[in-house]
């Protein structure tokens, strides 16, 4: 469904994107990660056809993105990495030109069914509308019209917690229906729990392809271990996990892999409480590529 073939675009100072080659199958969740000005944003760009690529080419559903762009526009479910809305018009009124536009029936059980999902009301101007408010009323535009491919650019930007978890079911739900979704990221926590496989993109150039089952193998956790007693903390530094910090009782061991034998050594002692530290999409490379291949 979606297909880029040596796509490169170079913009003055060297930013852009490099030979950037990879598929995504009908019905695949593809997360596509890296971090900010990697080069996602230009990817998406030339996939809905607003950039014409120095070389190369992006394809959705056998259509070229650039020579094809109106047929690739009406037929995609797109959100952009930054909303420009009008803000004379209200998210109701919005909503239903752009559901003209799409030659949409007259009835609105969808759109009011994405309303209630993410707890939208889109009568209110846009003009008093909070970020994260018109970050909803830009997902129910992209999802009304009942895409078989969706192209998200950051899709949980300015959402609350509550809100970014409801995305992440309606995502779920959208690939149950056979849709085709990319979803560009920089938090691979963000798209682990949805996503098929990823993409990860560092200094305009795909690094590497993965399931999503490989990347949870090899990727490092951080453990936070507040115990009851010094000798507990002093036996855990023995315990054949790499220490990364110590403070008094309390100290940080990494675990990859396996944790049965972390958990099996936590079960040994009075544990005060157990935290787990979230790594960036920069560390998670650093530590599954290494430094030389980041390089």
């Amino acid at each position: 469904m979606i297909t880029l073939r040596g796509l490169t675009k170079t913009y003055p100072g060297g930013r852009g994107i490099v030979d950037v080659s990879f598929q995504v199958g009908p019905g695949e969740v593809f997360g596509y990660l890296g971090p900010n000005g990697a080069g996602k944003s230009t990817t998406i760009r030339h996939l809905m056809g607003f950039l014409r690529p120095d070389g190369g080419a992006a394809e959705i559903n056998g259509m070229d993105c650039w020579s094809d762009a109106p047929k690739v526009q009406a037929s995609v479910g797109y959100l952009p990495g930054e909303i420009g809305f009008p803000d004379d018009m209200t998210g109701t009124n919005l909503l239903g030109l752009l559901a003209g536009m799409r030659l949409l029936p007259a009835g609105r059980d969808r759109r009011d069914e994405l309303c209630s999902r993410f707890d939208l009301d889109p009568r209110r101007p846009i003009r008093k509308m909070s970020k994260g408010t018109k970050q909803k009323v830009a997902l129910v535009a992209a999802f009304m019209h009942t895409p078989d491919v969706l192209i998200l650019d950051e899709p949980t930007s300015g959402l609350d917690p509550l809100m970014q978890r409801r995305f992440l079911e309606l995502v779920a739900d959208e690939r149950r229906r056979g849709a085709t979704i990319l979803m560009s990221s920089h938090a691979f926590a963000e798209v682990e729990r949805v996503a098929d496989r990823v993409g990860i993109l560092k200094d305009g150039r795909l690094v590497a392809v993965e399931d999503i089952a490989s990347l949870r193998h090899v990727q490092r956790k951080v453990f936070t271990v507040a115990t009851a007693r010094d000798e507990d903390a002093r036996a855990l530094e023995g315990a054949g996990f790499p220490v990364i910090a110590r403070r008094e009782r309390e100290i940080d061991l990494e675990v990859r892999g396996d944790y049965t034998a972390f958990v099996q050594a936590l079960a040994r002692h009075e544990i005060r409480s157990l935290d787990v530290r979230p790594l960036d999409l920069e560390q998670i490379f650093m530590h599954y590529y290494g430094a030389e291949e980041a390089r």
